[in-house]
Formats: C-alpha cells, structure tokens, sequence
C-alpha cells in the first residue's frame, strides 16, 4: 500500500499548481589536537573545511563566494578563565525530562539534554525534538545546514510535522481538515520542546501551513491511509515530500517578494537531517548525509559498547560511492566524485534543497531571474555557477536510509550529533563519555600482558591516560560534556584548557578554518519500561534492521 500511495502524492505534488497562500495559522505562529597559539598555520596553508568546499589560497570557495579573512594570527587573545570557556560552552543548553506517563500512555523516554556550539556565524546547525500528540512516540532531529543556514532552518521547522501527519488515522486528518475549513483552531499535532535561541521563519509560516494541508488532503485522498502509516514509512515519505515541497515552492510566485526570496534561499541551500522516531517498541532512524545517530549499550560488566543506527552518507563509505555511480552514465563513473566530493563541490552525499545539484541548468537560471533585479544574489547566498561535469542531473537525493533497533534493557541512551561532533570523536568514544557521565563510574580495564611489559616513559603515559579517564565531569548536561571533549581533550585524553580556550577564543572569520558547528542530543531512554515489555514480549531483544536506501 505505501509503496503506491507514495509513488501517486509525489507524481501529484511534482505536477500541482500551489493554491492561494491561506492566512498565517496558529499551527505554525504558536511553535513557541590543536597547536598552540604560536604554532597556528598561516591562512594560506588551511584550506575552508566548509562542506562547500574551498580551493586556492583559502580565499575562495568552490561555490563561487569570496571569503573575506580579516583577522591575522598576531590579533588573536587565546586567554579565557575556566568561567569563561564554561559560558561559552553553556550558552546553548537544553534538558527536559519526560512524565513517565502523559495520559496517552508510557513514554519511552526519561529525558534528553542538547546543546549547540557554532563556528559559522550564523550556525549552520539547527536541532528539533516533539512529542507525538496524535499518535506514539517522540521525534528527535539534527539538521547541519550548507551553503547557509536557510534550509536546515526549514527542515528543522517542518520535517517533524510532516512525520507526524504521515503517521495520523484517516479519522485524525478528517479533524485536521475538518478544523480547517470551519477556521476553527486545529488539534495541536506536536508538543515542540525549544530552546531559548530557536527561531522560526514567521514570515512563511502561512506557505508552511498549506502545503501540510496539502499533504494531509492527498494522504485522505488515496483512499488506502487507514490507520496511518507505520513509522519507518512515515519518515521516509516525509522526507521526499518535503523536499519535493522545498522544490516547488522556489519555481513559483509568492505572496511576497520576502517570501520568495526566502523561498529560493531554502532551495539552493542544503541541509543533512537525521531524525529518530522513539516508541516503546523500539527506534526508528531515518538519515539523509552525514550526521549520525549511536545507541549507548551498557554491558553486563558495566562497560560501555556503541551501536551504529545510522551510516554516513559521503566519500568514505564505498556502498554510497557505488549507488551513485549506478545512477549515471559509465563515462562519469570518474567524474561523479572527485576529491572526495559530488563533483568535486559537495562532501555529503544526500541532502534537501541542494537543487544547484538536482534541478536542469535551464530551471536554476530560469529561476535566478526570476528575481527582482534590484535583489543582490550574493546577500542571499546565491552564486551564479555551474558545477563541473554537470552532464546528468540530478545528482543528488533525500531518500534517507532507515534503520529499526528493538529496544532492550542495556540500551541506556542515544546520542544524534551533526558531523562536527563526529569530526572531532568516534562514536565509541562519545558513547564511553556520556555512559561515564551516566553512571559516575569509569571504568579501568586490568593491565595486560603487553602492557607488563612497557618502558617507563610508556607505562607514564599509560598512566597519564588512565588518570585522564578518572577526572571528575564539568558539566551537568552531557551535550556539553561532549562538545568540551570533542574540542578540548589532549594527547592523553585529558581535558587541556589551553586547547579549549583556543579554539572558543578565535574569531569569527577563522573559527569555520578549525572545526565545524557542533549539535549534540542526548536522549536518555527508559528502561525499566523496555525491561517490562521485554518480559512480555521475547522477540524485541535482537531485532535490528537496515534499510539498503
């Protein structure tokens, strides 16, 4: 059923002219180891680790834009107290926790703590997590926009929705509809949980709105909806629908030149996402680039072993090389990705927006002049360029990869982190941080053999590790123990403060040279509710399943 529900919505939605703009609704407009200072390469030698890529000197971006460095390393003060480094870390903090019981039923989550740290100035990042209102579970994403922050700003808004709709009963969407057209107050769909600094495009929240109407019509439509979809179909026809959307929305006249532009910004941006659906049964992971999502397992002797719910999508994984180069001509099998990238420009793999990778030559430009011509392109982030050996579009999709794991008592947490976390820490390592965080407890493995017979400047630094492992926490939220790890930890493992202070004290032009924006969530799992539902139900202690997309 899904597969043809599907596949007719998309063919209609890619053929649909978009109705008038309906009033601005509630539905929207209520979401409430680094060197020292001394030793930092000149900018001509680090080239812009943007996943838009840069080239030459440093000084401008395969893209097209120009960047500006102004700072030089003799303007830079490194010189922040601990209170300071703390602050910094801090600025971005989130945990709430969960009633074990809402009145709809038991939750699977006990609570969850994130935390952002930016390093493009707006931060690219953007995170989101809601509660299912009109069905089970809760959401949770993660979102690392490129090419600006406009369409992970986008995603993070309305990717959960349409999840949500998806996964609504026919009788659910007849309220919706129903709501609607009496211009009565509809059902809240989502409980969002935002941070102070979240924002929302509130000048398109109207757009948002009819195209979700949209969607919940054509869901009534096909006749087939019944119950509602099952969480992994839900999220895997949200994310094409939306980017579909993001499409759209860009080719067509708006009731505003704001709009438009905003519009058009979304679509030429990118955006990864990976967005984890969380029911009592288990979870469901949809994943779309390079941001990752990891189970915290605690072992029978207390240790801690990290299970991978998510693949990167980009040059390092050889089965995502190979589906790409299957979708193109034998004679760009050399040509699809090269230095690692989509044509040399992309790092990730599959991504919204992005239609600089997906749309005709013919559409970009036809759309790009469709502007007021008094607009500056480069204002909005929009260069005029065409990426080389761009013989067969599109190169480039949204359709994540899904992943289920049933849930069982060792599963104590999952971590979702853009890829600046990852660039900074394996999964193993973010999971042992948070599980020590957790649990108070870090564990010391007995000395080996091998290890017996060590030198004494290898048993010191031996010993120099080991102490590093027992140092107490800093931080409450473990979103930010991450980060103060992924950025401070020595050679050792250690904390250095040297290190931190340095790379938080650089500037905002240089900052994007050393690291990335970094997102962390932690979600803390329940279970003693996952230990009860086990009793009563053998199967859903192994089950693991992945998707081949």
């Amino acid at each position: 059923m899904f597969s043809h529900v599907c596949g007719r919505i998309l063919l209609r939605a890619a053929s649909s002219t978009l109705s008038p703009l309906a009033p601005q609704h509630a539905l929207y407009s209520s979401i409430p180891s680094c060197p020292s200072p001394s030793q930092w390469p000149s900018l001509t030698q680090r080239a812009c680790l943007s996943s838009w890529g840069c080239s030459g000197s440093g000084a401008r971006c395969r893209s097209g834009a120009t960047m500006r460095f102004l700072s030089t390393c003799q303007d830079l003060d490194f010189q922040l107290s601990r209170v300071q480094i703390s602050s910094i870390l801090r600025a971005n903090e989130q945990a709430v926790s969960i009633p074990e019981f809402d009145g709809r039923g038991l939750s699977a989550v006990r609570k969850f703590e994130s935390n952002q740290l930016a390093a493009n100035t707006p931060n690219e990042d953007r995170r989101s997590a809601a509660t299912c209102l009109q069905t089970k579970g809760m959401l949770f994403g993660v979102f690392d926009g490129h090419g600006g922050w406009a369409c992970a700003q986008a995603v993070s808004e309305r990717l959960l929705y349409y999840v949500a709709v998806a996964m609504m009963s026919q009788r659910g969407l007849e309220e919706l509809e129903h709501c609607m057209e009496q211009s009565r107050p509809v059902p809240p769909i989502l409980q969002w949980y935002k941070n102070h600094g979240d924002y929302n495009y509130r000048e398109s929240a109207s757009l948002y709105v009819e195209h979700l109407r949209v969607f919940w019509q054509e869901l009534l439509d096909s006749e087939e909806h019944g119950d509602g979809m099952s969480p992994p179909d839900a999220l895997y026809y949200a994310f094409k629908r939306l980017d579909t959307d993001i499409s759209l929305e860009a080719q067509v006249p708006l009731s505003s030149d704001l709009m438009r532009s905003t519009a058009i910004q979304v679509a030429f941006a990118g955006s990864t996402a990976c967005v984890a659906h969380v029911g009592t049964e288990g979870i469901h992971v949809a994943n779309a680039g390079d941001c990752r999502a990891v189970l915290g397992v605690q072992e029978e002797d207390g240790s801690w072993s990290a299970l991978p719910l998510s693949q990167d999508h980009n040059a390092q994984n050889e089965a995502e090389l190979e589906r790409l180069r299957a979708q193109h001509p034998p004679s760009e099998r050399d040509t699809v990705v090269t230095d690692d990238r989509l044509l040399g420009i992309l790092m990730p793999l599959r991504s919204f927006g992005d239609v600089r990778f997906k749309w005709s030559l013919e559409l970009q430009q036809s759309v790009l002049e469709s502007l007021e011509s008094g607009m500056d392109l480069d204002s909005l982030n929009l260069y005029q360029y065409t990426p080389p050996n761009y013989l067969s579009p599109p190169y480039l999709d949204v359709a994540p990869q899904l992943t289920y794991h049933s849930l069982r008592p060792q599963d104590r947490f999952l971590i979702l982190g853009s890829d600046g976390l990852w660039d900074e820490m394996s999964s193993k390592e973010a999971v042992r941080l948070v599980g020590e965080h957790l649990s108070g407890i870090h564990l010391q493995s007995p000395v080996s053999p091998t290890e017996r017979q060590l030198n004494l400047g290898q048993m010191q630094e031996l010993l120099l590790k080991r102490r590093a492992r027992a140092m107490p926490t800093l931080d409450s939220n473990a979103a930010t123990h991450l980060i103060r790890h992924a950025l401070g930890t020595g050679q050792y493992g250690e904390l250095c403060q040297e290190r931190l202070a340095s790379m938080l004290a650089l500037p905002e032009d240089l900052a994007r040279m050393y690291r990335d924006d970094i997102t962390a969530t932690v979600v803390y799992l329940n279970s003693d509710l996952v230990r009860q539902h086990s009793h009563h139900s053998p199967k859903a202690s192994s089950e693991q399943h992945v998707s081949p997309d």
